[in-house]
This record gives C-alpha cells, structure tokens and sequence, in this order.
C-alpha cells in the first residue's frame, strides 16, 4: 500500500492526503452515472492508497453523489477520511442559489443523513448567494462547526471580498476553485488573499476537465449530458490552438518520462505544501496514474517552461456559469440584510 504523505489544508488543523479524489464524476458532470458496485471500488482503492480527502455536493447526481460515498464509507474508519462535502445550488431545473440560513441548516442535516456521517470534515458554500450577504450564510454555518455538524468551513468561486468577509465571521479553511495549467486567473487576487489569510487552496479540475489526460481525443464519443461538449475551449479555433499546446506539453512529459496528466498535475502540487488538488476518476488505472504525479520532480527552470508554453485560448466556462464564478461574487452589506 502506498502512502500518499499529508498536507496542512489551512491554519486551522485540518490535515489531508495532498492529493484528493474529486467524486462528481461517478454521478454527474461527465455524461450518465457509472455503475455504483465499480465506483465503490474506485474509492475503497483510493484510500487504500493513501488518499483521504473526498470531495462530493449535494448537487451531483442529484443527491446520489453523497449516497454513494456513504456507502462507500461503511466499514471505513470515520478518522481515516477528511470527507468535504458542499451546498448552495438548488436541486432542480434552473441553476438557483440559496445562501439563507434556514437552507444552510436543512442541507447540512440532510448531507450528513445521506453521507450517514456524524460530522462534515469539510463544508463547502458551493455558490455564493448574492442576494444574501456572506455574513448572514457565515452565522448559520459558524453555528453548525458549534454544534460538532461540520469540523471546518471552505468557499468555491468566492472572490477576494467575499473570502475577507466570510474569514471576519469564522475563519475559512478552504477556497475551492479552478486552477489548473490552462486556468490560472485566480493567481491573481485569489490565491494571494488565501495565503494572506492562512487559507488552504483545493484546486478542482487540475487536469483540465480531462484534457491533459487524453488530449485532442476528450472530446470524442462525448454523452449529449457531457458540460465539456460546451466548453468554450474545447470549440473551434480554440480548440485547434490548444490542441498544439497540448503536443508541446506532452513533449516535455515524455522528456520528463511521465505522462501529460502527470506534468499537469505535478505542476499544481508544486505550488505549494498549502495546495491539496481533487483530480477526479472513475478509473482505477487513472487513479495510480495520477498519485504518479507525486514522484514528478520539477524544477524552477521547468516549472517557467511549462508556464510559458501553456498559452490556451478560450474562456474556462460558458457564459452561462460565469454569473456564477468568483468574478461575480460579491453580496449586499451586512447593514441590508432584511433592514426594508
């Protein structure tokens, strides 16, 4: 069994593998849910390797997401895994936000029936509610980590406002965002605001929503439910830039004698002891692969090549999902919560 060594995620206590599984994947997001019996073994094979943090929402497959990883978990020692899980996004037709207190409180109880878990090591605000503002969300979840329901609270897609006046409520522990080879935007507010703050960074999707790990071909035999067949980067004229990127890429992983998912992914874990990426998988082959990456060595020399060569074009989401991101996170003041 190999041993995938642990990072401090945060100032806060929290410790988990530094590399993670990012679980969405086996319910939703990447065409119809795989068979339950072979993602149980997916997990169990994750930890057994040494990987300890799961990540999963309330949203993925519809719940079915956090029953899988529940029953999964049976018979796992509850201390062995750090278990995150999320909420904010309605389940339902419309992508709808709540950041309300009352909702707060219901998803979390329903999350841990669902996970069947006494505690959440990890919980996330999915989305940030703009009509709400963080500091109302903050109360109730401040509430929740009094109660012994959650361990430590994190934020995905919040921007550097949201992410100081959330950490004035309670401290966060985690920023869960986009940060990748070809997304790295957040490196210019984002990520400098966590390490300020003491705040430990989840990059999701590290291998590019799967294009480091097969290339030009991800986007073959997709399912009509598969979000990559709308990704602006994946389109077009972008699509053929990057496909030269990619060749580029994998020419430095063959010289470094790993594969381009590897590279890609070694270059996330060398950012920094305070970086715990959720590559996900379905495969057990792709699982080894990627706790693989812990043995690429970079220098600061190939870590600029590689910089420099990932020159990718298109946005990193459709337009529909960037109400949603980071950009647009800010909420109301304090001072205008039900005041009218």
């Amino acid at each position: 069994m190999s041993v995938v060594r642990k990072i401090k995620l945060g100032s806060q206590g929290l410790k988990v593998s530094a590399i993670g599984l990012g679980c969405m994947g086996m319910s939703s997001g990447y065409g119809p849910p795989k068979p339950e019996e072979d993602m149980i073994k997916v997990i169990h094979h994750a930890i057994n390797s040494g990987v300890t943090h799961l990540d999963t929402s309330d949203i993925y497959g519809r719940h079915a997401n956090e029953i899988l990883i529940g029953k999964a978990l049976k018979g796992v020692k509850r201390e062995d895994v750090q278990l995150a899980t999320k909420f904010g996004i309605k389940v339902g037709g419309q992508f709808e936000i709540s950041g309300e207190p009352e909702y707060v409180r219901a998803c979390c109880e329903a999350s841990l029936k669902r996970l069947d878990v006494d505690y959440i090591d990890l919980y996330y605000v999915h989305r940030i509610d703009k009509k709400v503002p963080i500091e109302i969300t903050m109360g109730e979840l401040k509430k929740l980590v009094e109660e012994g329901k959650i361990r430590h609270i994190g934020l995905s897609e919040a921007g550097p406002a949201t992410i100081r006046r959330a950490h004035a409520v309670h401290p966060i522990t985690a920023v869960q965002l986009e940060w990748s080879l070809w997304t790295r935007d957040a490196e210019e507010e984002v990520i400098p605001t966590c390490r300020e703050l003491g705040i430990g960074i989840v990059p999701f999707c590290p291998l590019g929503s799967g294009f480091f790990a097969t290339g030009p071909k991800v986007v073959e035999n997709l399912a009509d439910n598969d979000f990559r067949k709308v990704l602006p980067r994946l389109q077009g004229e972008n699509f053929d830039h990057n496909k030269v990127v990619f060749e580029r890429v994998n020419e430095m992983a063959q010289k470094k004698g790993c594969t381009p998912a590897q590279l890609a992914l070694a270059w996330v874990l060398h950012q920094g002891d305070d970086v715990g990426p959720i590559p996900g998988t379905t495969k057990i082959t792709n699982l080894t692969q990627n706790l693989g990456a812990l043995a690429v060595k970079l220098t600061p020399q190939d870590m600029a090549e590689l910089e420099s060569m990932a020159s990718f074009k298109g946005s990193r989401q459709p337009e529909s999902l960037a109400a949603h991101s980071y950009k647009n996170s800010d909420t109301p003041p304090l001072s205008s919560w039900k005041s009218e």
